[in-house]
């Protein structure tokens, strides 16, 4: 998906951090570090990790059995196997002493879900003349400003989540189950081309907004119900992410001006979404509007998270910058949000990049409560 001059860019990125942490090396493990860098992900079945030196020298050290697909997928030659015999932390530091690196500053992600505190410590005790250098979060923060081809990307993920939507709301008569609108998105995911069938969660809305992690289980919906639909497409492991409320029939005129006060302030979120604007200032219209107006009691979540790069990870968002009162950072060009809102049985979300003058959405699918068939 992604051009040799793209992977060269990121480790220019990369080697920047690593200079401002003085570090010889970095030791990469998380998934979605590993494929942002290296073009190449897998699960951690077996532990494994690339790792990148100062002057732009990489290699990866894995399974045996992964040998292969990580040679086929990533712009890494240097690949060193290893059996599913040998403990897999003493083959990473064996290949480390092997390429010089066994007595030097070594930068890691304290904050990976993948350094754990055992693999911590094995390293430590494997490598007793290297000098582990702690990096919280920047497998992360690395990858918070996104590319023109990370949008590309992105804007098609969007597109499916926008067929799939209607594909739903056009088969939204009385009497559909919550099993049978995924099944339809999951099929249209598939037809366009995302990675998988996986969708978000297609629940029957209730409440305020408790619905919102609500478990998935088989239920129709029945006139003026609510079915909450979040769709989350991936394409090359880029996940877009909306959600709509779909009414079977006529939705209440109570529900529909609910719905239009909260699109509207989502839509002075978009606006104000500039780089340079404090991402509290944002949160602000939101959250502050929605209490003012009555819409919801309280309003403790987050009303934006970062978007991007998804693979099989413990984490099904990524929190790592987040809209709350608390978050006194500023935007940046090329961040991407899911910026959402929730409130009296109602969800609206969209995938939506940072601009100079403004948030522009990639999701296009009508802001509005969509409405299926009459029974």
């Amino acid at each position: 998906m992604f051009s040799r001059g793209e992977y060269d860019r990121r480790v220019l990125r990369t080697v920047a951090a690593m200079a401002a942490a003085d570090v010889d090396l970095f030791l990469v493990d998380s998934g979605e570090l590993l494929a942002w860098l290296t073009g190449y992900t897998v699960s951690e079945t077996m532990y494994r990790a690339a790792f990148l030196s100062r002057d732009g020298k990489a290699w990866f050290a894995l399974r045996a059995l992964d040998e292969a697909p990580c040679r086929e997928k990533s712009w890494i030659s240097d690949v060193a196997g290893f059996a599913d015999t040998e403990e897999p932390q003493t083959a990473i530091a064996d290949s480390i002493r092997a390429r010089g690196f066994g007595a030097a500053r070594i930068g890691l992600d304290t904050n990976s879900y993948s350094m754990s505190a055992a693999t911590f410590a094995r390293l430590v005790d494997l490598l007793p003349q290297a000098c582990f250098v702690p990096m919280p979060g920047v497998s992360d923060s690395l990858r918070w400003i996104k590319s023109p081809a990370e949008v590309a990307v992105l804007r098609q993920a969007s597109q499916i989540a926008d067929k799939a939507m209607r594909a739903i709301a056009d088969e939204a008569g009385a009497g559909l189950t919550t099993r049978e609108a995924a099944a339809i998105a999951s099929s249209v995911f598939l037809r366009e081309g995302a990675d998988t069938g996986e969708v978000g969660p297609v629940v029957k809305a209730s409440g305020s907004h408790e619905f919102l992690h609500g478990v998935f289980k088989t239920e129709a919906i029945g006139p003026g119900e609510i079915l909450h639909v979040e769709l989350i497409p991936r394409v090359a492991n880029y996940g877009a992410r909306m959600m709509r409320p779909i009414v079977v029939g006529q939705a209440a005129t109570e529900l529909v001006s609910a719905a239009e006060r909260l699109v509207a302030l989502q839509d002075r979120q978009i606006e104000a979404m500039k780089a340079g604007v404090l991402a509290s200032e944002v949160d602000a219209i939101m959250r502050q509007g929605a209490l003012s107006q009555g819409l919801r009691p309280l309003y403790e979540n987050v009303t934006a998270y970062t978007l991007g790069l998804y693979t099989r990870t413990p984490r099904t968002s990524d929190f790592s910058r987040v809209f709350l009162p608390t978050s006194d950072w500023p935007l940046e060009e090329g961040m991407v949000f899911h910026l959402y809102a929730t409130a009296q049985g109602l969800g609206f979300s969209e995938t939506v990049v940072v601009g100079k003058d403004g948030g522009v959405k990639l999701t296009r699918t009508d802001r509005a409560i969509l409405g299926g068939q009459a029974s």
